[in-house]
């Protein structure tokens, strides 16, 4: 490739969850605008990008390693970028990490990513720009025109609002993103507009928490009155799957909204992080375990089919036996369709770090693999009573005569799959009968004629 060509050429890669997908995204389509191309190569780039993730250990590394990886191989004409998370959290140290950085922007004014790229190559001195602003309540409000959207097919996650307000003790992210900043009703509202009009098959609401759209902008149950905006705007999208529902902030109205708007499939994802009240005391967490029982019981009083998702971390400073085993009883009690577990990540800049007594490596690791040992026939037996229905499937892709699918149970990335026979139409939703189940996953086949009288929707509502 020629000097030239390769001058109007960025390589982007993407670490860490699905907001930061987004961010992604949105800083490769300000870069297109302004008349790049993104490359799947980084040899043929002259600004190799890595959107970084520094929220635990683990991500910090795999974001030191990429960035160690193209540092090493990048050319005296390409340029080295270390963005996001880990960039806005570390700033100068992350230079020290990896030589060859020639420049650190951080998450709150990635929207500056083409005139950063202008500065780095006009700069006449070796060392590394950088463009780390504490000010971050302009995040959601000067995105440069770009959608907010990471797309996938026909699937696609919507970020409604940046940051975080809430006081937990083991989490770096608002010292990250800077505070909650909620995006305007209209933005949000026009994206999905757009996104049904490219024939958008299912819209992932995303935040640092969901549950606190709104706050900001003055508005009570945020989240419900933008749901009915993004469902009476745009009413062809079949799916609307909500993630991040804080604790405490699933109010009576969202569960409303949730049972009486078809389009929003009866899925939702709360992390509570744990089920014993002295460890969700340490952690800054909402400590009301009773609040969980009921809103719990709530939702699948007025949604009998939906599948709740959580997330627990094991092994937190203090965590006694009798305090895992208050979470074993919990997930024992509440039956959760779906959760994620990790072990406790030790954050030298979070509260968490100064709890004197921090749980041995070896028992986080016995306390993981019990938890997901109970969890397992939960799991098993939620998917047997789908056993002879009929769901809706959204099909991803295909090989050696299978497809593979997830139902309006399955969050893209981190649930389940459905495998059914044959190669159905990619990124379309197809009625499946499901006739196996395993832990995690299912089996089915295509339903060739339903029945009138099962009445199958699209949104996952029966």
């Amino acid at each position: 490739m020629s000097k030239q060509k390769q001058k109007k050429q960025f390589y982007m890669l993407s670490l860490g969850c699905s907001k930061n997908t987004v961010d992604s995204e949105s800083m490769a389509a300000l870069l297109n605008k302004a008349g790049f191309n993104g490359v799947a190569d980084p040899d043929d780039a002259s600004v190799l990008i890595v959107n970084t993730c520094g929220f635990i250990e683990g991500a910090r590394q795999e974001s030191i390693g990429a960035l160690q990886e193209l540092a090493e191989l990048k050319s005296k004409n390409q340029l080295l970028i270390a963005a996001g998370c880990m960039a806005q959290r570390y700033g100068s140290e992350v230079v020290e990490w990896v030589p060859g950085i020639d420049g650190v922007i951080g998450t709150r004014r990635w929207m500056d990513i083409v005139p950063f790229v202008r500065q780095l190559r006009c700069k006449k001195h070796p060392e590394p720009l950088y463009h780390l602003p504490d000010e971050a309540t302009t995040v959601g409000l000067d995105e440069k025109g770009v959608i907010r959207t990471a797309v996938h097919g026909r699937s696609a996650y919507l970020k409604i609002s940046d940051g975080c307000r809430r006081p937990c003790a083991f989490c770096a992210i608002p010292q990250i993103k800077g505070t909650h900043v909620s995006r305007p009703v209209e933005s949000i509202v026009a994206e999905a507009v757009a996104l049904q009009a490219a024939g958008l098959q299912e819209l992932v609401i995303i935040a640092q928490d969901s549950t606190d759209y709104g706050h900001d902008l003055g508005l009570k149950n945020g989240l419900s009155h933008l749901l009915k905006e993004i469902t009476n705007a745009a009413p062809d999208i079949p799916w609307i799957r909500l993630m991040y529902a804080y604790p405490g902030y699933v109010t009576d109205e969202l569960i409303e909204t949730m049972a009486t708007t078809p389009q929003i499939v009866n899925y939702l994802d709360i992390p509570l992080q744990h089920g014993h009240r002295e460890t969700l005391k340490r952690m800054r967490r909402p400590a009301n375990i009773e609040w969980v029982y009921k809103t719990v019981e709530k939702l699948r009083n007025a949604m009998p089919d939906i599948a709740i998702r959580t997330t627990f971390i094991v092994g937190y400073p203090g965590e006694t036996d009798e305090e895992f085993d208050g979470l074993k009883q919990f997930v024992q009690d509440l039956q959760f369709d779906r959760f994620g577990a990790f072990t406790y990540s030790y954050e030298a800049s979070t509260p968490s770090a100064t709890v004197a007594w921090q749980v041995p490596e070896a028992v986080k690791e016995a306390r993981l693999e019990a938890l997901m040992a109970l969890q397992q026939p939960i799991s098993l037996a939620k998917n047997q009573q789908l056993v002879g229905q009929t769901l809706p499937i959204f099909v991803e892709g295909h090989g050696d005569g299978v497809s593979v699918g997830r139902s309006y149970r399955d969050a893209p990335e981190i649930d389940g799959m459905v495998f059914v026979p044959g190669e159905l139409p990619i990124n379309e939703l197809v009625p499946v009968r499901i006739d196996g189940a395993m832990v995690y996953d299912l089996t089915g086949v295509v339903e060739t004629a339903v029945s009138q009288s099962i009445q199958l929707s699209v949104s996952g509502k029966q």
